[in-house]
């Protein structure tokens, strides 16, 4: 698959948006000693960057103005499900720092504000991660696996930078609880885009070129792309990077992603230290850029073992 930049950003940057938020919400429900004004800080950076995500999933639309319509189908497309879920989830949050600015009840934004931004993060997740999971004939998404990585990726990155506001905007007692878990959150989801990786590398699809093309015959190399020049199929199903690219951006993003990320969380546990964190945020950002789009570029479309190469 070749993947917008935009849809790139827009699981990137939101997922990190439910990490933090959800990361916020359980030290405010376990009664972790956070200044309301720094949680009212949190909240607006996790606002800001719904709002970025929200704003990038538009980059990639034919038709902007119709983008309503894509919450028309809820009862049978994830995708309009998802449409649905992250504009309430902004709103919860929303509506959570508002609740802080003006000095609303203590319950709402001790309890019942955290407990539905938990709920609607989690929910987030399942439905962006089931847009692509539901799709039985692209293989490498067809997998719990899509679902457990979109979970544990969101909740790394936002842990991380739940631990870097922390240390800058005087959250130490964040730091210290969050700490573990973003490391720990790191390892898992290294550990589970690791065996997705494994996976999909491994994978014997039940299509063939033989039966795309309809030629029995033991071997069969294909020559062109099925067209005498490119066109839509060729432009957005098939990404055109190298053997030896692949292999470059798949080490960057185990790398920056996840290896460097660990190491530098447990470098801040063991000292008490405040720049790894901040660190660990930088440098696992770009990892996050190269994991999502080999996400999509690893999954193979089955129309292209007819347009796949050109002579």
């Amino acid at each position: 698959m070749n993947p917008a930049f935009s849809v790139i950003l827009f699981t990137m940057i939101a997922g990190a948006a439910q990490g933090l938020v959800v990361a916020l919400a359980f030290a405010v429900l376990g009664g972790i000693g956070v200044g309301t004004a720094f949680v009212g800080g949190v909240l607006m950076v996790a606002v800001a960057m719904l709002v970025v995500a929200l704003g990038a999933s538009f980059l990639h639309l034919g038709r902007p103005e119709r983008a309503w319509r894509a919450a028309a189908m809820w009862r049978t497309s994830w995708l309009s499900r998802e449409v649905i879920v992250l504009p309430a989830f902004i709103g919860v949050v929303a509506l959570w720092w508002f609740a802080l600015r003006t000095s609303q009840a203590e319950g709402l934004t001790r309890v019942l504000l955290p407990l539905a931004a938990i709920a609607l993060a989690i929910l987030l997740w399942y439905c962006t991660a089931m847009i692509y999971a539901c799709l039985r004939f692209i293989e490498e998404w067809a997998h719990p696996l899509t679902l457990w990585n979109f979970v544990l990726i969101g909740l790394s990155s936002g842990l991380l930078l739940a631990c870097a506001l922390g240390t800058v905007g005087g959250g130490e007692a964040l730091v210290r609880a969050a700490g573990p878990a973003a490391l720990a959150a790191t390892l898992l989801a290294g550990a589970g885009r690791t065996l997705s990786l494994r996976r999909n590398a491994a994978i014997r699809h039940r299509s063939t070129l033989q039966s795309a093309t309809g030629i029995d015959a033991p071997v069969l190399a294909q020559k062109s792309m099925g067209m005498s020049a490119g066109s839509f199929n060729t432009r957005e199903f098939f990404h055109r990077a190298s053997l030896s690219g692949l292999k470059r951006i798949r080490l960057a993003l185990v790398v920056l992603a996840y290896v460097l990320p660990t190491l530098l969380a447990a470098w801040a546990l063991a000292t008490l230290a405040a720049w790894p964190w901040l660190v660990a945020v930088l440098v696992q950002a770009p990892g996050l850029v190269a994991d999502r789009w080999y996400f999509f570029a690893q999954a193979r479309h089955p129309q292209n073992l007819y347009y796949q190469v050109v002579s």
